[in-house]
């Protein structure tokens, strides 16, 4: 996956950066601590605009959270859960992880919709709670915005700044973005074994 990610980088530039933020919050196991660390090392190597990569991966991180806000306000709880505990392994999420950032957004509020966003893991479903809150959309948009741009300001620095003191580090991220998704596509396979085993188990009698 780092392979295809380093090249739909080379062949989009700032708007690939973009598609995969934006699809890596509807699909975690395409996770953005990959995307844009790349991103920020193609700066390095004068292939992109850092403004650039920025600007478009926040857009697309922001649309991911916000279709994830609208279907939450519009279907509700009860109905989405529903539907996570038929299919939501896919997304490498549960009814639990739909609780815990329930409870966040109840303790924290705006707070947590803010600072989530700096989270691997809740980034994305703290959009859910939020939802169901009937969160006002500018509230809810200014404090995505903020900790969206924040989180993928930081990672292209990362990224920037190894390329532009360790010089080729194609390489070495290569081989550290592979790990990353072995574990993540672990993590995802268990995920959904465990799913459809608990649904293929015959109901208990009563």
């Amino acid at each position: 996956m780092d392979q295809w990610i380093e090249s739909i980088l080379e062949q989009f530039g700032a708007f690939g950066v973009g598609m995969l933020m934006l699809v890596e919050n509807v699909f975690p196991p395409i996770p953005s601590e990959l995307v844009m660390p790349w991103a920020g090392y193609s700066v390095s190597q004068g292939q992109s605009s850092f403004l650039a990569v920025v600007a478009s991966g926040s857009v697309g991180a922001f649309v991911g959270a916000y279709a994830w806000y609208w279907v939450a306000r519009r279907i509700g709880k009860e109905r989405l859960a529903t539907w996570v505990d038929k299919h939501g392994a896919w997304l490498t999420i549960s009814r639990d992880d739909i609780d815990q950032v329930d409870r966040w957004f109840e303790d924290w509020g705006a707070a947590a919709v803010l600072l989530c966003r700096l989270i691997p893991g809740l980034r994305t479903l703290i959009s859910v709670p939020a939802g169901f809150a009937e969160m006002p959309p500018a509230k809810f948009s200014a404090c995505t915005a903020i900790g969206t741009v924040a989180w993928t300001a930081l990672l292209a620095v990362i990224g920037l700044w190894l390329g532009k003191n360790y010089g080729d580090l194609a390489g070495p991220l290569s081989w550290v973005s592979s790990g990353v998704i072995a574990a993540m596509f672990s993590v995802w396979i268990y995920r959904l074994v465990r799913q459809h085993r608990r649904h293929g188990k015959p109901a208990s009698s009563r």
